[in-house]
């Protein structure tokens, strides 16, 4: 499928996901708890984020200081970037992919299913 395809998708889907959520997750719990889960996972998110983006940051100096290619601190860094824009987004859906973007390993997971993916095409920088 080409990208503006997944695009649309997504941008038409996700919403629909995040509101049948807001309405199940509401008349579950009530909607003071609901905003309440939302304004929390932002809060920890945030700082979940800032905390692994400066280790990331760090790692991407060591990397460099000692003359290698930070090319994974790089992706793990854009991944992490992508996590807290997704966990300050209100809902559910986007805080769940936010929160596993936070896991190293599954960021690893990721970044190796890529490069696997990308080898084929271009010449990739491990």
């Amino acid at each position: 499928m080409r990208l503006r395809t997944w695009l649309f998708l997504g941008f038409t889907i996700v919403p629909i996901i995040e509101i049948l959520l807001f309405a199940w997750i509401g008349s579950t719990i009530g909607i003071w708890p609901t905003i309440a889960m939302v304004v929390v996972t932002a809060v920890v998110g945030s700082i979940l984020v800032s905390r692994q983006g400066r280790a990331t940051w760090l790692q991407f100096r060591r990397e460099l200081a000692d003359g290698g290619m930070p090319t994974g601190p790089i992706v793990h860094g854009a991944m992490i970037l992508i996590a807290g824009a997704l966990l300050l987004t209100p809902g559910f859906l986007t805080d769940a992919v936010g929160i596993g973007l936070l896991v190293p390993a599954v960021r690893e997971g990721l970044r190796r299913w890529g490069t696997d993916r990308l080898q084929s095409r271009w010449i990739v920088i491990k």
